[in-house]
C-alpha cells in the first residue's frame, strides 16, 4: 500500500476525469462512440414508452385476477415501478448481442456496460426487497449501486483505499470508514437471510399442533433472537472488526442500562415466565380489572387484548405476572354464568323454576349437555328472589349478549304463562285534618 493513499486516490480521480473529458471530446466527434449514445438515448426514449403502455395493460390485469396473495402484489408493484428500466436492459441488452456479432467489438461497449449496469441495478432493485427495515434497505440498495458502478469503470480499489484511509485508531482498535459500510452492508444482507430463515422456521412452528400456542410464541421468539445475533456478529466478524475491545464498554452500559430500564427488564423476564408456564396464551379470554377481552398477541414487552368493542389494550407483561388475572379459558373452554331475577309472591316457585329452565336451554350457545339449574336465593321486599345457573363453552363470543339472549327468553316464556316480574312499591298515607294539624304544631315547635 502507498504511504499516501489519499494522494493516490486523487491521482486516480485526476486520470478518471481527464479520461471522461476525452471520452467527451470524442462524443462530440462523429464516429461509433457518438453513435452508442444516439442508440442509448433512443433506446432510453423507447423505454419510457414502453414503461407507461405497459404499466397501464399491467395494472389492468391484475384488476382482473383474484385471490392474489399479498407477497404476490407487491412483487407486481415492485415490477411495474421499474418496467422502464426492465425495457432499457432488454433492448439494449439485444443490440448489443447484436452488433457484437455484426460489427467490431469496440462499436458496442458503450451499450453493452450500460446494458450491464441497468441489470445489476434492477437485480439489486428487487434483491434488496429482502431487508425489511427502510433505512437499512435504502443503505444497502445505495451502497450495492455504488459498488456495481465503481466495479464496471474499474475504480473499485482505488475507492477502497481511500476510505480504508479514513480510519479512527485507539490503541490496537482501528475503524476505518471501508470496514464500516462492508460492516453495514453484510450486516443488512445477513439480517435478510436470517429474516427469510426465521420466517419459515416460524411458519413449521404453528402449524404444529403438538406444540401449545405459548410455546409456539416462545420458539418463535427464541429463533429470532438467536438468528439474527448469529447474523450480526458473523457480519462484524467478516469484515475483521474485533469486538474484544468493545466487551468492557458494553459491559459498562448493560450495568447503566440495568438500573434506567428495570421496568422494560422485568416485562422482558414476565414475558418469559407467561409463556414457560403457560397461563396465558393467545387466544384466551381474560379479564383484568374492568378490561374483558382476548389475548391477540404476546409481546416481548406487553400483551395485546382486544375487547369485544373493538379495542385493543396493551397492558405490560409485569401486569399479568403481579396482578389478579380472570383466565376464562386457562384449563377449559367451559365457563358458567349466573343471573338473577324475581317472580310476584302469587306465581308458583316450582312452575317458575321449570319455565325458566325451559327457556334457557331455548337459547343458542347454551350447554344442552350441562343443564341448567334454577335456585331461590331468597324472599325479597316485593318478590321471590331467583339464580339461573347455566354453561357456555365459547367466552371469545362474548358474556353481555349471551345474558341479555336468556333474560329475553324469560320474558318471552313469563309472558306466555302469565308469570308476572313484580317492581318496588310504594304507599302513600293520607292523615286526617285533626293529626295533619298536630303534625304541623310539633314540627314548628321543633
Amino acid at each position: 500500500m502507498s504511504p499516501d493513499p489519499f494522494a493516490d486516490f486523487v491521482a486516480s480521480l485526476q486520470a478518471f476525469i481527464a479520461g471522461g473529458l476525452n471520452l467527451a471530446h470524442s462524443l462530440m466527434q462523429p464516429g461509433w462512440r457518438q453513435y452508442q449514445i444516439i442508440i442509448l438515448i433512443l433506446v432510453a426514449v423507447l423505454s419510457w414508452g414502453l414503461h407507461h403502455m405497459s404499466s397501464n395493460w399491467v395494472q389492468s390485469w391484475v384488476r382482473s385476477q383474484e385471490g392474489w396473495a399479498k407477497w404476490q402484489l407487491r412483487m407486481i408493484v415492485q415490477i411495474k415501478r421499474r418496467l422502464g428500466l426492465i425495457w432499457f436492459v432488454l433492448i439494449s441488452g439485444a443490440i448489443y448481442l447484436v452488433m457484437q456479432n455484426i460489427t467490431w467489438p469496440s462499436r458496442s461497449y458503450l451499450i453493452g456496460i450500460f446494458s450491464t449496469l441497468a441489470a445489476i441495478w434492477v437485480c439489486i432493485a428487487f434483491a434488496t426487497r429482502l431487508v425489511r427495515n427502510r433505512p437499512m434497505r435504502r443503505l444497502v440498495t445505495w451502497a450495492l449501486w455504488i459498488y456495481a458502478t465503481l466495479n464496471s469503470l474499474n475504480l473499485v480499489d482505488d475507492v477502497s483505499v481511500f476510505l480504508d484511509s479514513l480510519a479512527v485508531t485507539i490503541g490496537e482498535f482501528r475503524l476505518s470508514a471501508l470496514t464500516v459500510l462492508t460492516a453495514v452492508v453484510a450486516i443488512g444482507l445477513l439480517f435478510a437471510i436470517a429474516r427469510i430463515v426465521s420466517q419459515t422456521t416460524a411458519a413449521t412452528i404453528r402449524k404444529n399442533e403438538d406444540i401449545s400456542p405459548s410455546m409456539q410464541v416462545l420458539a418463535v421468539k427464541g429463533v429470532q433472537i438467536t438468528l439474527y445475533g448469529i447474523a450480526f456478529f458473523v457480519g462484524v466478524k467478516s469484515v475483521g472488526i474485533d469486538l474484544t475491545g468493545l466487551a468492557v464498554l458494553s459491559g459498562a452500559i448493560g450495568v447503566g442500562l440495568g438500573f434506567g430500564l428495570q421496568k422494560v427488564v422485568s416485562n422482558l423476564v414476565s414475558g418469559v415466565i407467561i409463556l414457560l408456564d403457560k397461563s396465558i396464551k393467545p387466544g384466551d379470554v381474560i379479564s383484568l380489572g374492568e378490561t374483558f377481552g382476548w389475548i391477540q398477541t404476546l409481546g416481548a414487552r406487553y400483551a395485546s387484548v382486544v375487547t369485544r368493542d373493538g379495542k385493543e389494550y396493551l397492558i405490560p407483561n409485569e401486569d399479568l405476572i403481579t396482578g389478579q388475572v380472570v383466565n376464562w379459558s386457562h384449563s377449559d373452554d367451559f365457563v358458567r354464568l349466573d343471573i338473577y331475577f324475581g317472580t310476584a309472591y302469587d306465581d308458583d316457585p316450582h312452575l317458575v323454576r321449570k319455565l325458566a329452565v325451559d327457556a334457557c336451554q331455548g337459547v343458542n350457545r347454551v350447554l344442552q349437555g350441562r343443564a341448567p339449574v334454577c335456585h331461590i336465593v331468597g324472599f325479597g321486599d316485593s318478590s321471590v328472589d331467583y339464580i339461573l345457573r347455566f354453561w357456555i363453552r365459547d367466552p371469545t363470543g362474548g358474556l353481555t349478549n349471551i345474558r341479555g339472549n336468556v333474560y329475553l327468553a324469560l320474558w318471552d316464556t313469563f309472558k306466555e304463562n302469565g308469570i308476572s316480574i313484580p317492581f318496588p312499591q310504594r304507599e302513600v298515607k293520607m292523615l286526617p285534618d285533626s293529626q295533619l294539624a298536630l303534625h304541623r304544631a310539633k314540627r314548628d315547635e321543633s
